[in-house]
């Protein structure tokens, strides 16, 4: 499954690529901002279309599902068929299946709807990584591109909730959907012009089959265990069964791919030190971040009274913050010090802040109990992300990048999910025990969140001592293996 890398990559003239990026991450915001933007909306589905609780679930978790599962398998079709290619299939799949839910009148056509547009939302992110990577091929401009990837990608969760909160009220929560239509049609527009077709030969690369439906089925099985397990209990034979039959399945996948001659994932790609490393680490700090993104948030609202809008403008300092770093400064940090260090350093600044949250009181004040710890894990997140990416592609040979952005982006979803459903379920139960123990409702809540916030600051100090002791990436590891070959551009 060997081709020359000029064959496999979308290209852009040298002096076009900067606008090609800007192209390519409004299309990877479009993706982000649909995984948040929904949440504020939910009461309102709820209320339109006569979901109850249970039921309304599906129109998040149908999208998880589908975008937790397909993530390595478009990744990898990516590097068989395009990536350009895939990019585009991945966007018009998105943009009609995000019609299709602003036009919904039933809930199983909506939940349908989005179980689409998370496919086509998978297939886009596996694959806008490896684009970037096309695209940049000096370490300096590599650096920077990835830093603006890594803003958007981090960033535009909060900007969902202040997007969703303005539309759901000013308008309905169609619009939520609607919006897509216009930038996936610009960013489809654009992205023909900029990215230019190239013949790839490994489009007659023989496609893994097997493989293919056991990974997939195994994500599937283990997000709908994830997503579930706060409902069904973490002990229930339903929960376990799941994960045992993703378990095995996995299993499955991983002796297929040792026997089959042009495999999904070559196992060899394990034996590549930064890619394995910088998948546990994504893991760790993605369950650290989405519990402090839906946790503050959840206190904020819960327990000081924040509106939708409020808890969207508290984010805003740490989005500045990851802005400042991932447009400029993380590029020059990396540059500098090479990328181990920055991982380090900004990890333990994420894990000071979860931990100052979890001092955060019943009576708390923004600019005391917030916005200190808002700072920190802006400045953690924007130093960190950047290089993390960076560290997980820097080893990867052309013909295999996209399923190596396949694997992190799955390595961060799935710890993203494992880690929220981990952190909600702790905090639940201390908040439970506190009431059982006669505490009044607003001090058991906060109990549960700080002992959340406590947790999740332990995964990221975690992730930050493995990414100390065992990533060994040079500090001009930028570029990855194979670069040596030129890339028209």
């Amino acid at each position: 499954m060997t081709d020359h890398p000029a064959d496999s990559r979308a290209v852009a003239p040298r002096n076009g690529r900067w606008l090609a990026l800007g192209v390519l991450c409004l299309g990877v915001l479009m993706i982000v901002l649909d995984s948040t933007v929904v949440n504020v909306a939910l009461p309102s589905i709820k209320a339109d279309l006569g979901f109850n609780d249970s039921t309304l679930a599906w129109v998040v978790n149908g999208y998880m599902l589908t975008f937790g599962g397909f993530l390595l398998l478009g990744g990898r079709l990516g590097d068989l068929f395009g990536h350009r290619r895939l990019f585009l299939v991945g966007l018009a799949v998105f943009t009609l299946a995000s019609l299709a839910c602003g036009l919904a009148t039933g809930q199983a056509f909506l939940v349908a709807a989005r179980a689409v547009q998370g496919l086509g939302g998978a297939v886009v992110s596996a694959v806008a990584l490896s684009l970037i990577m096309d695209l940049f091929t000096e370490p300096g401009d590599r650096a920077k591109a990835m830093g603006v990837y890594g803003f958007v990608a981090a960033g535009g969760g909060s900007v969902g909730v202040l997007l969703g909160g303005l539309l759901t009220g000013a308008l309905s929560w169609h619009w939520i959907f609607l919006i897509n239509l216009p930038i996936g049609i610009a960013v489809f527009a654009l992205s023909l012009v900029l990215l230019s077709a190239t013949r790839n030969e490994a489009a007659d690369g023989r496609l893994d089959i097997a493989g293919a439906v056991t990974v997939t089925a195994a994500l599937m099985l283990a997000v709908y265990a994830i997503v579930n397990g706060n409902e069904t209990g973490w002990t229930s034979a339903r929960t376990l069964g799941l994960l045992g039959g993703a378990v095995a399945l996995l299993a499955a996948f991983l002796a297929i791919e040792s026997r089959v001659a042009a495999p999904l994932m070559p196992l060899g790609l394990f034996r590549l030190r930064s890619l394995a490393v910088a998948n546990v680490v994504g893991v760790l700090w993605a369950a650290a971040m989405f519990a402090w993104f839906f946790l503050s948030a959840l206190y904020m609202q819960q327990v000081l009274g924040y509106g939708p809008m409020e808890v969207g403008l508290a984010f805003l300092p740490a989005n500045l913050i990851m802005a400042a770093f991932s447009l400029g400064l993380s590029a020059k940090l990396v540059m500098r010090f090479g990328i181990r260090l920055p991982i380090v350093i900004g990890l333990l600044l994420a894990a000071a802040g979860l931990a100052l949250f979890a001092w955060a009181p019943v009576e708390g004040r923004f600019a005391l109990h917030v916005l200190p710890g808002m700072l920190l894990l802006g400045l953690g997140c924007g130093m960190a992300l950047n290089p993390v990416l960076l560290a997980a592609m820097s080893e990867v040979a052309p013909t295999d990048s996209g399923l190596a952005s396949g694997m992190v982006n799955t390595a961060f979803m799935m710890g993203g999910a494992l880690g929220l459903a981990i952190l909600a379920s702790l905090a639940a139960s201390r908040t439970g025990g506190l009431l059982a123990g006669g505490a009044e409702a607003p001090a058991a809540l906060v109990g549960g969140y700080q002992a959340a916030f406590l947790a999740g600051a332990c995964f990221a100090a975690l992730a930050a001592l493995l990414g100390a002791t065992l990533l060994r990436t040079p500090p001009t590891a930028a570029e990855p293996a194979g670069e040596a070959e030129s890339v028209t551009s």
